[in-house]
């Protein structure tokens, strides 16, 4: 019984500690936003504006304009990061959008953005500075970081590969003295 009761006293310890370090994540502010977060500055102020965007296909080109006539003020490469996030991701299903009722119900059916798709799944298994911020890759070299085995089979689709890609190719490499200290290496 005692045996027992040590055992459970150990294994609630350590998921205490495992749920301590999740909850400990470093706050990434110092890295652009995804397409995700600048579409919702952008469109989010209306759930009938942030549902037409949703459910529309348009091409990079097209995407282009309409965000540069929407957000003048945005910077190039956020400009380039929402486009390409658009480009990839609309239109939603037809289903997701008709449900929404709300903004934020809205939101929640978007896909991950690239900024999200690192934190995921880049800094678990290497350093997130050295094996991916200080990375300067074209959008072809990023494609390929999914090709080695350990990489191939992270899961993650491939409209969501598509979307780190390119993200990563406007956004990367990030300066060294922009990335806190502990993320370095």
């Amino acid at each position: 019984m005692m045996r027992a009761a040590g055992r459970a006293l150990l294994l609630g310890g350590t998921m205490s500690l495992l749920a301590g370090s999740l909850l400990a994540q470093p706050d990434f502010d110092f890295m652009p936003d995804g397409g995700r977060k600048t579409l919702m500055r952008v469109f989010g102020g209306s759930a009938t504006e942030l549902a037409m965007v949703a459910s529309s296909q348009h091409d990079g080109a097209e995407w282009q304009r309409m965000v540069a006539a929407k957000a003048p003020d945005l910077a190039p490469e956020e400009i380039e990061t929402l486009v390409s996030y658009l480009a990839v991701n609309m239109p939603l299903p037809a289903e997701a959008v008709g449900e929404a009722a709300s903004t934020e119900e809205l939101s929640a059916t978007l896909p991950p953005d690239g900024k999200e798709l690192a934190i995921a799944n880049c800094q678990f298994c290497h350093s997130l500075f050295s094996g991916y911020l200080s990375q300067d890759r074209d959008v072809e070299g990023w494609r390929g970081v999914f090709k080695p085995p350990y990489h191939s089979e992270l899961p993650m689709s491939a409209r969501e590969r598509e979307t780190f890609s390119r993200y990563s190719a406007i956004n990367m490499p990030i300066p060294y003295q922009d990335v806190p200290a502990d993320l370095r290496f």
